[in-house]
Formats: C-alpha cells, structure tokens, sequence
C-alpha cells in the first residue's frame, strides 16, 4: 500500500538516500526561493554554534546506511521558466559497498539514445559513463562534472555525486528553518586547490533535518556569497514500510529554470549482483526487476 506524504515522516533520512544521490539528495524548483532564515529563538539555540557537535551531526549523517539494494524508475522534467517543457525517462539501480553509496543510471535523450553512469559516492568520489551500443566505459573527467547530462537540464553529474557531503572543511552554522522544518546547517567547502566548477563554486550550503537527520536542501554559492543553484526535496510516499523519494526539485537560481526528478516506481529490498556497479557493465543491458510499485505522479 502507498502512502503520501509531504517531507515529514518519521524514517525520512532513509527516503533522502535511497533517491542514490548520495544522501539525493542528489538535493531548486518555482516553490519558494531557497534562502535559509535563522531563527535560533524559535529552535533552542543559544550561543554561537558547537563546532565540536556539527563534526559529529555529519559523521552521523555520513555514516547511514539503507536496507538492501534497491530500483527507482523516473522521469526528468526540464521545466523551464520560458520555452518548452521536455521530459526524459530514466532508470536506477542502487546499492552501497565499501567505498560508499553507489548507483547506476540510465537516462534516455530525445533521440532515443541511452547515457549509462556508475555514480560511486564517498570520501572518492568516480562517476563512469557508457552508452548503449558502445563496449567501453570512461573515467568522466572532473571538468565534465558541472556541465548538464541532458539538453535543457539543470541535472549535472556534481548533482548526482554530492561531493560536498563529505568535503572536510566545513563551518557549522548552527539551526535554520528550511521548508517549515528546524535544519542543521553546513557550509561546505571545496578542498584545497580544487576550481570546483571552474572557480565559480565558492561553497556549498546543506541542510539537514535536525529529527531525521536527512538532507533537505543544498544550495551551491559562487565566490560573492550568492545562491546560483539549489537543490530541494519536494515529495515522499511509502512502499510498503520504507520512504522512497517522490520529487527532488533542482532550481537555477539566476535563470529560474528547474529539473524535476520525479520518480514513478520503485522496487525496495532487493539483492542485487555486484556485478550491476561494476563499469564494464555499463557495455550491458541490465532488466528492471519484475515487480515495482507505482508512486503515481
């Protein structure tokens, strides 16, 4: 049975991750714009933030696991604020090993053509991609990180990957309220010598709900302190007793264009063969599993 929720359930964090951008989160939509209001008075805090305790708030979050493997297939809503709507469908497997939560996925272009990624997320970070028809799969070089997957799409391989989950130098900023919700709050930055996204990317701001301890929000900063793009989560349902992510919302903050990941079935607590995150599978066809349920749209 399905059930609907909007961003509040009680096993939300393992919603957020099972989304296989590392914790979605992956992560930005015509909903309100994703600034973040302090209101300390209103959430208990008092004092400037325990730096000591957010270290040990991320290691938690870093640290979460899911239940079993597991099977989303979705589709990507290109919505932007002037022109064309475009749709594209997609696929993804996802798991976790030892370096961390890994994905494969399967995005499908206007022409018909399949792009295939191995996304493995984690202190290193690797993304592969592969196409259908081709027997080799690549290392995607680091400056193809930011540019879109898709035509029209604000959806890049950095969205997927997350990086900045588990970049070491960070500020706790203490609590925020994000989306009606009390959120721990980082920023995140870029280590040493890396010109994320050519230089622009100064920080990366991310919110956790402070019950749930489950991504919320991210929102990449340039070098002036200002939100360009962020990343929300919009929608949850239940299949059976596990929280599956129903729409993740990704925003450009200057232009107003957004991506919807918008997941129309899934398949939890599966056990699936290593064999599916390796690179060279990428080469392959890999069948969904039989039975899925439908999260409706």
């Amino acid at each position: 049975m399905l059930q609907k929720c909007k961003v509040t359930p009680a096993r939300l964090w393992r919603a957020f991750l099972l989304a296989g951008l590392a914790g979605l989160a992956i992560p930005a939509s015509a909903a309100p714009a994703s600034k973040t209001t302090r209101v300390p008075s209103d959430f208990g805090q008092f004092g400037p933030p325990d730096q000591a305790k957010g270290e040990r708030i991320l290691g938690e979050f870093r640290n979460l696991g899911v239940a079993g493997d597991y099977y989303l297939q979705f589709e990507l809503q290109v919505l932007p604020r002037r022109g064309e709507r475009m749709v594209y469908a997609g696929r993804l497997w996802g798991g976790r090993n030892e370096s961390g939560p890994i994905s494969r996925v399967e995005l499908e272009d206007g022409r018909g053509q399949v792009q295939r990624l191995l996304i493995q997320s984690g202190p290193e970070p690797r993304i592969w991609s592969g196409r259908q028809g081709e027997s080799t799969e690549q290392l995607m070089p680091a400056a193809s990180l930011y540019a879109p997957l898709l035509e029209g799409s604000e959806l890049t391989p950095f969205d997927l990957l997350m990086p900045y989950l588990y970049w070491r130098d960070f500020v706790f900023e203490g609590v925020s309220k994000v989306l009606g919700r009390a959120a721990h709050t980082f920023l995140m930055k870029p280590p040493a010598g890396d010109p994320a996204e050519g230089g622009r990317l100064a920080a990366v701001r991310v919110q956790l709900d402070t019950q749930f301890r489950a991504m919320v929000q991210s929102e990449l900063l340039n070098t002036q302190g200002e939100v360009y793009k962020s990343l929300t989560l919009r929608d949850l349902k239940k299949v059976g007793d596990q929280w599956m992510i129903k729409a993740i919302d990704l925003r450009n903050e200057q232009t107003r264009d957004k991506t919807r990941f918008q997941v129309l079935r899934a398949a939890v607590g599966l056990d699936l063969s290593p064999a599916v995150f390796e690179p060279s599978s990428l080469a392959g066809l890999i069948a969904p599993p039989e039975q899925t349920e439908s999260l409706g749209r």
